[in-house]
């Protein structure tokens, strides 16, 4: 990935004040490590009339494959042969970020007028990712002030009939601050690709605040803009004081009951079965009374996802070993699970056909057999009080069920009794007078002696 920044001034400057304004000398070859790849910053020119100074950023795709958030994956080829380690992108932001930091800033001590100055630039991105309309790149560039020539790149040269890529080639020239030009860039070449190589969590909001200032506020496409960089999420886009109006939405209430279950049992080494992308994994990792955290889904992609939420990445080789990923399924019996004091299944029970309960049983009751199980699902009375659920439709696609109270209830005390186990039902979310809580939980206690 590579970017370059050319300064050519008209008033008769030194052209090499860049590098004064960049914090980085023109005569060296520079190269920081990063979790993605090595960094290099060098200039390929400079001279009194026309200096420039590029970032190469050179993504290891072995590495990444190798790295403990990828997990394994079956699919691992696919990260050594997407477009990652080729076009500019959130992994070229945060290098970016990285060897500018005080650029960005604004700070020069040696020419502080020229700093706080806009300046005769040319930026130069030879790949980059555009997701979106057209006239995309020109609707978030040039209100920042950059005149914006784009050249779209063929899918096949060999092959003009297949149309464009959605990938082109940039060249923005302007009168800019550098160092807005450079937050500019690290805000909008993920928004460009409409992608993060990270999980985005509430301190990317800070980001973007800094990042923005002087030119974010009233930027045309300040909307599209803030959605993209903070990737649609909708918990992060809201406002804080009418969200705070409204009910604590189904999920935390879920998450809370099996918190409170752990804790009433004291659990402290926890098995999230069905982990999913890793939204209770996270809560579980904030609480160091939890001494080995250890999720487990079916899904590779979903694994992915809950590494980058956990930011294993960039975790120390401690946290790493107190968080573990697992590729496994439910229904299989795994000796890699056994010993634990708690394995929770939040809502997934329902997304087991039911002739394959009976392995769930064997594999989480008679084989893993933690000291104590908690299981929670949709409560099928609870759905006539969901306008928009057409009735005898379960809530998601994929569930095969949806019990009744007296369903569960059954089903949970015959596996209690037949593997040795206490269980207790607990409501969650608000109850309905008639048809109880939404979501239902099962909190199964080994017996001593069992």
């Amino acid at each position: 990935m590579l970017v370059t920044v050319t300064y050519a001034p008209v008033d008769g400057q030194d052209a090499t004040a860049l590098g004064y304004l960049v914090h980085k000398h023109p005569a060296k070859v520079q190269t920081f490590s990063a979790p993605v790849g090595d960094i290099h910053v060098f200039y390929p020119e400079a001279t009194v009339e026309r200096c420039t100074v590029a970032v190469l950023l050179e993504v290891d795709p072995i590495a990444l494959v190798r790295n403990k958030r990828f997990l394994g994956d079956a699919e691992a080829l696919g990260h050594y042969v997407n477009d990652r380690p080729y076009v500019a992108s959130s992994m070229l932001a945060v290098a970016i970020g990285t060897v500018f930091r005080t650029a960005m800033t604004g700070r020069s001590d040696t020419y502080p007028e020229l700093a706080a100055s806009a300046l005769p630039l040319q930026i130069e991105i030879p790949v980059v990712s555009t997701r979106g309309d057209e006239d995309l790149v020109r609707r978030l560039l040039e209100p920042c002030g950059w005149s914006v020539a784009q050249e779209r790149i063929p899918l096949d040269d060999a092959h003009p009939e297949w149309g464009d890529s959605r990938y082109s080639s940039v060249v923005l020239t302007g009168d800019v601050r550098l160092a807005e030009a450079l937050r500019q860039l690290y805000v909008l070449l993920p928004v460009l690709d409409d992608s993060k190589h990270y999980w985005v969590g509430d301190d990317e909001i800070g980001k973007l605040e800094r990042a923005g200032e002087g030119w974010l506020t009233d930027h045309p496409e300040r909307d599209l803009i803030t959605r993209r960089y903070l990737l649609h999420q909708r918990a992060l886009l809201e406002d804080p004081a009418a969200s705070a109006e409204r009910p604590a939405p189904l999920r935390q209430h879920r998450a809370g009951a099996v918190l409170a279950a752990l804790a009433d049992v004291g659990a402290r080494r926890v098995v999230d079965m069905g982990c999913g992308p890793g939204a209770l994994l996270a809560s579980l990792a904030r609480d160091r009374s939890f001494t080995k955290i250890v999720g487990v889904d079916v899904s590779a992609r979903s694994l992915e996802l809950a590494a980058r939420m956990l930011r294993l990445a960039e975790a120390s080789d401690g946290e790493r070993e107190r968080l573990e990923l697992l590729h496994g399924s439910v229904v299989y019996r795994d000796e890699r699970l056994r010993g634990f004091d708690a394995m929770v299944l939040m809502e997934v029970v329902e997304h087991v056909d039911p002739s394959r309960l009976g392995a769930l049983e064997d594999a989480v009751f008679a084989s893993a057999a933690p000291g104590a199980v908690i299981v929670t699902t949709p409560n099928g009375e609870y759905n006539t009080l969901y306008p928009d659920l057409a009735p005898g439709a379960f809530r998601h696609d994929d569930h095969r069920f949806e019990w009744t109270r007296a369903e569960f209830r059954a089903w949970a005390e015959a596996v209690a009794g037949r593997h040795g186990y206490a269980v207790e039902f607990r409501p969650v979310g608000e109850a309905d007078a008639d048809r109880g809580a939404p979501t239902q939980l099962a909190l199964f206690r080994k017996e001593a002696g069992a």
